[in-house]
């Protein structure tokens, strides 16, 4: 573990100095406020820095380097794989200050943006230019745009539209040293140097901070309409989205929920029997009206034809808003329920999914654990949220989730979609990523980050 300088007296007075005592949070109640994201991982800063500028990020890096003090960049602590906790202490440095919407663009299609813009307020605020910024991920109304891009974010809408990578066409970063660079184009097309704007995004805070955004916009679709469907089991369901796919439709999203999933929240579907169905698709398509009209009727007609009990139409804005607030508050009503709440987010080929799923109970009975499944079946990404009676059972939960893990590899799968490794999944790591892949990446960070001052002890652990 590489050893790092205490916050002495001394560096306070210089960091109050270098970014303004009134950036500069010691209380200890407010301090302890961000020693925590999303997830289970607690480690509480020396202190935080809430920047509102790049030159502070910048004066507070160099004096990392300078002291060799660890600073942890955090947006709005929506992450659940511990990306945003000071595992070493040190600093936090707040981007929440950083919410300006700099410019829309409505004749280039692009936004300039901080990071700490709510990815919500980005889509309203284009949305009322004719324009759309697809990114959804679940915690929209929470998130920010600079976490959204330290993670790769992604959401229902990535069937169609991608990830947050997609849509970002570059960035302004500091590096850990201290110096900013700009990186990436305002232009749908450049290919000068490498690629160092898709290297950063993603890279989870690791190898610099971002402090600007330029972000490619499409015109907001013309129409949007919903269908839900139910079926006895959540296998038939994915054979139902598979054909979906296989014969040419592309929705704007296909979400799905499992039986369990369906007990916990089905008092809030507005359907009768909803709760004791197996599975339930939520899909939505846009674009030019007449056309997503046959498209979602061709869509019911296909999950129809593979088992499902009931097919409805939910084509205005409040049922389809009711629809997808019922979605997203699965996760919390798992949580409130479960006494020990692993979350996981693995990716198998679309073409694989209902066999993996098909799988489930024979871990479930195995390792003695619950499994509540939900997430993006167009994509393959299938929320996996593990669940144990108590903390004794803790260790055989964690062989469980491994096992399902190594599964997910067999089958041409990933680990994680959206969450990242963060502290959370870096033991698993090498079950995905060989020895020398993990090298190569290690030396990167030593590129960009030689003191390992920037989040350190997330992804992989360095060596001094």
């Amino acid at each position: 573990m590489v050893p790092y300088s205490p916050i002495t007296k001394e560096i306070i007075h210089h960091i109050k100095e270098t970014v303004g005592s009134d950036s500069v949070i010691q209380d200890p109640h407010k301090v302890r406020e961000y020693g925590q994201d999303a997830g289970e991982y607690i480690h509480s800063p020396d202190l935080v820095v809430d920047a509102t500028r790049a030159d502070q990020v910048q004066a507070l890096l160099r004096l990392a380097n300078h002291y060799h003090f660890p600073v942890t960049p955090r947006g709005l602590g929506t992450g659940v794989a511990g990306g945003s906790v000071p595992l070493r202490g040190g600093v936090v440095l707040s981007l929440t200050g950083m919410n300006r919407i700099i410019s829309i663009e409505r004749n280039n299609l692009i936004a300039t943006v901080e990071p700490g813009v709510i990815n919500l307020d980005l889509k309203n605020a284009v949305q009322s230019e004719g324009l759309f910024y697809p990114p959804d991920p679940a915690s929209l109304d929470t998130c920010s745009i600079g976490g959204n891009a330290a993670t790769n974010a992604g959401g229902p809408s990535c069937v169609k539209y991608g990830t947050t990578r997609d849509y970002v066409l570059g960035i302004d970063v500091v590096l850990p040293s201290g110096e900013k660079i700009d990186v990436g184009v305002q232009t749908r097309k450049g290919v000068v140097g490498y690629d160092l704007l898709h290297l950063l995004i993603g890279s989870e805070g690791t190898l610099g901070i971002i402090t600007k955004l330029i972000l490619k916009l499409i015109p907001l679709p013309e129409a949007t309409t919903t269908l839900v469907a139910f079926f006895p089991q959540l296998t038939e369901a994915m054979d139902a989205v598979t054909s979906v796919l296989i014969h040419g439709y592309v929705p704007s999203a296909i979400e799905f929920l499992d039986r369990r999933c369906l007990e916990l929240i089905g008092d809030l579907l507005p359907f009768n029997g909803a709760g004791k169905t197996g599975a339930f698709l939520l899909v939505e398509t846009d674009g030019i009206s007449t056309v997503i009209d046959r498209e979602i009727e061709a869509i019911g007609n296909i999950c129809m034809t593979n088992g499902a009990l009931n097919v409805m139409l939910a084509p205005d804005s409040q049922k389809r808003n009711r629809m997808w607030q019922i979605r997203r508050e699965v996760a919390l009503r798992i949580e409130h329920n479960s006494p020990v709440y692993v979350p996981e987010d693995v990716v198998v080929p679309i073409s694989r999914i209902a066999e993996f799923v098909s799988y489930l109970p024979e871990f479930e009975r195995r390792h003695g654990i619950k499994i509540y499944s939900f997430g993006h079946a167009g994509d393959g990404n299938i929320h996996l949220n593990i669940t144990a009676e108590d903390e004794t059972q803790k260790q055989r939960l964690e062989e469980g989730i491994e096992k399902i893990l190594v599964r997910v590899l067999s089958m041409g799968g990933t680990i994680s979609g959206e969450h990242g490794i963060g502290i959370a999944k870096k033991q698993y790591l090498p079950l995905e990523l060989s020895p020398e892949s993990i090298r190569l990446q290690k030396e990167i960070k030593r590129i960009f980050d030689p003191h390992h001052i920037l989040n350190p002890g997330k992804i992989f652990d360095m060596d001094v």
